[in-house]
């Protein structure tokens, strides 16, 4: 089915996550009535999302144009970018999935999680492979960014090339190979359309700072440290964890790692060869306690402050094989996501508590430096490519506003930039660039097994339960003879203390009952929905009027005559 919001020709791109937030990144871009779709992201919820795990896309234009697909492309394997494919498998015929390096090692696991689907052939590209499609060549360069094997997507067209960077970061001493600065001219010089560029850190003034000047940062540490080590980083940061590695063989230290996700991504870069240790540097996590102290290294998931993982259990007391000692250091090789602050503070405070010496990422403790480009590295990347056209993706509103303007400064004019949300359509031919109109998007949530069960009524009701708790009253009635059988049973939880609160709950069933036997003496059908309505909605204003809550208020009528 052709998109109806494009004319005869022209490029559709759009964005189902990824533009006004950080997280769930799926970028589909329609050329020649083909759909090439790059990446497949999940988003990790905030605090307001009570009891959701993730967040993806609503995949429902890609399921209606199933046929025109050619495959999915990963420009690298964090789960924000690859979290989403075992769900957008579960709706969507993938022909082929495109990726490189530990992107594929990681996919494959997750299709090990996800037994219920059946995965496509996955090609693995490397830097100098291009593949052709009708009027479309697809090409890749490698960028460098927090994992390994991260790739930027070129898609050559009849207009010229367009190119999506993925996320990245201009580093002349990186840890792994070097960007392929020189492709990124060369798409100058074959006059590059259109540019879509990472823009997590637009906000940030400067340049980010070099992997290589952090690996040196943790040398020094570790060397004037005494005691035990306990290290926490990012599972997906092999770069990182290669690091911490060869720092602890260095001060001739042994090293076990706790955390499941930290376990997996060590096999998958051993596998890939991105991490390399000496025979007998890792010790299993139960043999910790037959080396001193000062020979051992803890490396540690829950560098987020997330309550199940091995700091947090840590720091409370509960972990099975590892109890703090006054002589420990924790090192916090990473640095807070946007809206984890406070857990990870209370971490904190709880190590503090124990006496246990705390590093965390600071001008003085080079622990930790991001994976995403500073405003120096995006102007950078606009220098190199220098496109005609430039959409700012993979960032908050205001990132991609602050990214346009970065465009504006370095040459590109204004009307040949688009700041779009998700959903929005950008048109574009080799002269011009248009919003087209919107197709369908928006958030699925996961809870548990479930997926797209829990909606916003759902949730409201959660963030109710969670402020000022539930008030539920039970009544019983004979809907033929139109009477109540009993008296209403009232139960509350968090929301008020029974026993010191009769005269509240008296009060409300009290005026329940007035309020029943209306309804029952009038000459309306009784509905039981309704009745329920009418319940909830004087329950909602008079427990208000007495309290100033809002507990979620659920009315059950029992019908003795059905």
């Amino acid at each position: 089915m052709k998109n109806k919001l494009l004319k005869d020709g022209e490029i559709g791109i759009f964005a189902l996550g990824g533009l006004g937030e950080v997280g769930k990144n799926t970028y589909i871009y329609e050329i020649e009535d083909q759909i090439f779709i790059i990446d497949a992201g999940i988003l990790f919820p905030d605090d307001s999302l009570l009891g959701i795990d993730y967040v993806i896309p609503d995949y429902d234009y890609l399921v209606q144009n199933e046929e025109r697909i050619v495959g999915l492309f990963i420009t690298h394997g964090h789960e924000d970018h690859i979290g989403g494919i075992p769900y957008l498998l579960k709706k969507v015929n993938i022909p082929r999935i495109y990726a490189s390096g530990i992107a594929v090692d990681l996919i494959e696991y997750k299709f090990q999680e996800h037994p219920d689907i059946k995965p496509p052939q996955i090609e693995e590209f490397k830097a100098n492979y291009s593949y052709k499609f009708k009027g479309v060549e697809v090409s890749f360069i490698r960028l460098n960014h927090s994992i390994p094997d991260m790739f930027g997507i070129v898609l050559d067209t009849k207009h010229g090339p367009l190119f999506h960077t993925g996320d990245f970061k201009i580093d002349f001493t990186p840890v792994g190979p070097p960007a392929e600065y020189e492709k990124l001219t060369a798409l100058s010089k074959r006059g590059a359309l259109c540019l879509l560029s990472d823009s997590t850190n637009a906000e940030k003034e400067g340049t980010t700072p070099s992997e290589g000047k952090i690996g040196k940062s943790i040398d020094e540490l570790f060397q004037n440290i005494d005691g035990r080590i306990i290290i926490v980083t990012f599972a997906s940061n092999l770069y990182r964890i290669q690091q911490i590695i060869e720092a602890t063989v260095l001060t001739n230290r042994k090293i076990a790692v706790f955390g499941r996700s930290m376990e997996r991504a060590i096999e998958a870069g051993q596998q890939s060869g991105y991490i390399n240790a000496p025979k007998g540097t890792f010790v299993d996590s139960d043999k910790i306690n037959d080396f001193p102290p000062s020979e051992v290294v803890l490396l540690c998931t829950g560098s987020q402050g997330e309550p199940l993982a091995a700091l947090s259990r840590i720091a409370n007391g509960s972990h099975k094989f590892i109890k703090t000692m006054p002589d420990d250091t924790v090192i916090f090789s990473s640095s807070p996501i946007p809206g984890n602050q406070e857990g990870i503070n209370k971490i904190i405070n709880a190590l503090f508590k124990s006496g246990i010496n705390v590093i965390v990422h600071s001008p003085i403790t080079d622990t930790h430096t991001s994976g995403h480009g500073a405003q120096n590295d995006l102007k950078m990347m606009l220098s190199l490519v220098r496109p005609k056209f430039f959409i700012p993706v993979h960032g908050e509103h205001r990132m991609l506003k602050i990214h346009q303007n970065l465009a504006i400064d370095c040459g590109i004019k204004e009307e040949n930039t688009l700041v779009m949300d998700n959903g929005d359509v950008a048109a574009l031919t080799a002269d011009s660039i248009r919003l087209a109109g919107r197709v369908q998007s928006g958030d699925i949530y996961i809870d548990g097994t479930g997926v797209g069960d829990v909606g916003n009524k759902v949730l409201k009701e959660r963030a109710k339960l969670s402020q000022d708790g539930m008030f539920s009253i039970i009544v019983s009635i004979n809907s033929k003879n139109r009477k109540l059988i009993t008296n209403p049973s009232v139960i509350s939880r968090g929301f008020i203390y029974m026993k010191g609160s009769t005269e509240l709950t008296s009060e409300l069933a009290n005026d329940v009952v007035a309020l029943v036997n209306e309804k029952l003496a009038s000459d309306e059908i009784i509905n039981i929905e309704y009745l329920k309505t009418d319940i909830t909605k004087f329950l909602d204003e008079k427990i208000y009027e007495l309290t100033l809550r809002n507990p979620l208020v659920i009315p059950i009528i029992v019908d003795v005559a059905n």
